[in-house]
């Protein structure tokens, strides 16, 4: 379970939401600009707060605090077992596919590590791109990649923004699926943050609905995208 209160502001953004996501898969959905990137880098550790009287967090994941600026904690992300994949990959360019892949899995001998990363790049369908270089990789090579990284470890919490962008609609549906049905699993905790009602729709998870900042709904995607699903329907009659 995901825990957090949070109250910050970024230049003239003010973030400001207190939330317990019990689902195994939450959606956060919302317009550019409605915070949800935001959030996820907080929630990632990826943004550190720094104490003072205009800002405040408080970060849980299965009852282990991961941030508190009452008291100054704060766990850097390596420490948080959570993984994330942002809307532009930041795969290590120096490294091959399968070297991005394995990175941080010291885990495992090297005959277990080949054979994790050739899992996981088969999982993603990118198996064929192993020794390629980040640099020759299509956007949507480049996002299965990075989401092959972020799994590979096997996260108590995975951070998805806008994980598929770069991905037509029906490779976009089937990963998606997959990915649903591989997290659940693992009992991995996923939170993925989009402003395309199909993404949420086809979920049929809980979605966090925000606006500018704030916790606007939170429950099952039917009854907190009606609406968009209803307009969705209309534009196909």
């Amino acid at each position: 379970m995901l825990e957090f209160a949070l109250d910050t502001r970024r230049g003239n953004f003010h973030l400001q939401l207190e939330c317990r996501l019990a689902s195994e898969w939450t959606v956060i959905f919302g317009p550019s600009g409605a915070g949800k990137s935001t959030l996820l880098r907080l929630l990632a550790g990826l943004d550190r707060f720094q104490s003072s009287t205009h800002h405040s967090a408080r970060l849980a994941l299965d009852g282990n605090l991961l941030t508190n600026s009452e008291t100054s904690l704060w766990l850097p992300p390596g420490h948080r077992k959570t993984t994330m994949v942002a809307q532009q990959p930041s795969l290590f360019p120096h490294l091959s596919v399968a070297a991005n892949v394995a990175y941080g899995l010291t885990s495992l001998n090297p005959k277990e590590r080949r054979a994790w990363v050739e899992e996981m790049l088969h999982f993603v369908g990118a198996n064929e791109l192993a020794n390629r270089h980040p640099q020759h990789l299509s956007g949507g090579e480049a996002q299965r990649v990075a989401l092959a990284r972020a799994l590979a470890p096997k996260p108590r919490l995975l951070l998805l923004d806008e994980p598929f962008s770069a991905l037509d609609g029906a490779a976009s549906d089937a990963l998606l699926s997959r990915l649903q049905d591989w997290a659940q699993q693992h009992h991995i905790q996923t939170v993925m943050a989009t402003h395309d009602a199909t993404d949420a729709l086809a979920s049929q998870a809980q979605v966090a609905l925000l606006h500018e900042g704030r916790l606007a709904a939170l429950g099952p995607v039917a009854e907190v995208l009606a609406t968009e699903r209803q307009r969705l329907l209309d534009k196909l009659l």
